[in-house]
């Protein structure tokens, strides 16, 4: 893997940088421990991703469930599993955005 002087990685160094156009000559090939950040960081992005569609979706059931209101059991559990859910949905934001500002995206 490489990575541009603007940070852009990429497998196979190009021409040029595909973001900001600079020479191959500008693009430093990672160290076996770069890499590996660079992969366990997309795979853990791609995590927080899925579980942010998990907890969305969470959120909609248990709006629905709420808006039944068949008894007060159901609509505790309900309440509870999305203030669960909406903590947590931010929780990922925030985690997410930390890894953007620390150039973890990968």
């Amino acid at each position: 893997m490489w990575k541009c002087i603007c940070g852009y990685v990429i497998d196979n160094v190009p021409e040029k940088c595909p973001h900001c156009g600079a020479p191959a000559n500008k693009f430093n090939q990672l160290t076996e421990n770069e890499m590996k950040l660079i992969l366990n960081s997309r795979a853990t992005n791609d995590i927080h991703t899925e579980l942010l569609v998990l907890l969305d979706n969470a959120i909609t059931l248990c709006e629905k469930g709420i808006e039944l209101n068949l008894d007060a059991g159901c609509a505790d559990v309900f309440h509870g599993i999305k203030e669960y859910a909406v903590i947590n949905r931010q929780n990922i934001k925030a985690e997410l955005a930390g890894h953007v500002s620390k150039n973890k995206w990968g």
